[in-house]
């Protein structure tokens, strides 16, 4: 007999009651825990005009006007509204980093309901990642995303230091790299030839981990 499993809707975790990482992450965000705890009592035109501020932010608009003319006409207090806010922003924002054909629907909808999110409320939030304007909207958070430059070219070759300050290293042999960034930045660095064995050490480590990561049935993607 197999016992049932319950997770709490505000714990750190957010694994599912089907043991399925929550497309959150591993953890929720705390904002996502704070927008769930206020979203419980929230009238729906007020949720909608929530989300409609935050669908413009996405988008790069500003949104302050909007916001503050929120917190003027209902009874929302100035930490609720930022919860709502934030944690709102939170939920789209990662939903779009995923394509529709990886995160489902379905999977969406029920990761949101883990965390004791009113359907009607779960219904709006799968109507903007899953609507018509899903592209404008994904294109806009892919642009507004902190990106770091990428390794475009990398050249290296062995040398032997003949004459050097240093006993210990002469005619040891080095490994010479240069790495050009898509920034245009260019790096020159030397690497001893024991710490590079040592990186690819670890690199085949890394590389085997995570093989076996993915043959865990709690990291598959369910259709």
């Amino acid at each position: 007999m197999t016992s049932a499993r319950t997770v709490h809707p505000y714990s750190a975790s957010s694994v599912s009651s089907n043991d399925r990482t929550s497309f959150l992450g591993v953890r929720i965000p705390p904002e996502v825990e704070g927008m769930a705890r206020h979203v419980k009592d929230l009238d729906k035109d007020v949720f909608r005009r929530i989300l409609k501020a935050v669908v413009g932010a996405l988008e790069g608009k500003d949104c302050s006007e909007s916001v503050k003319a929120i917190q003027e006409t209902t009874s929302v207090s100035e930490e609720q509204l930022s919860f709502l806010i934030s944690g709102s922003y939170t939920v789209l924002r990662v939903a779009f980093r995923a394509s529709a054909s990886t995160l489902k629907q379905e999977v969406f909808k029920e990761d949101l309901k883990e965390l004791r999110i009113p359907d009607d409320f779960i219904e709006d939030f799968a109507n903007i990642v899953y609507g018509n304007r899903r592209p404008v909207l994904e294109d806009a958070a892919l642009k507004q995303s902190i990106r770091l430059p990428t390794l475009e070219d990398m050249r290296w070759r062995v040398d032997v230091a003949i004459s050097t300050s240093s006993l210990s290293r002469a005619l040891q042999p080095s490994i010479l790299m240069q790495m050009k960034l898509s920034n245009g930045e260019s790096h020159r660095f030397e690497v001893p030839v024991a710490k590079f064995q040592e990186l690819r050490y670890n690199v085949a480590l890394l590389l085997k981990e995570m093989n076996d990561l993915e043959r865990k049935n709690i990291l598959k993607i369910q259709d």
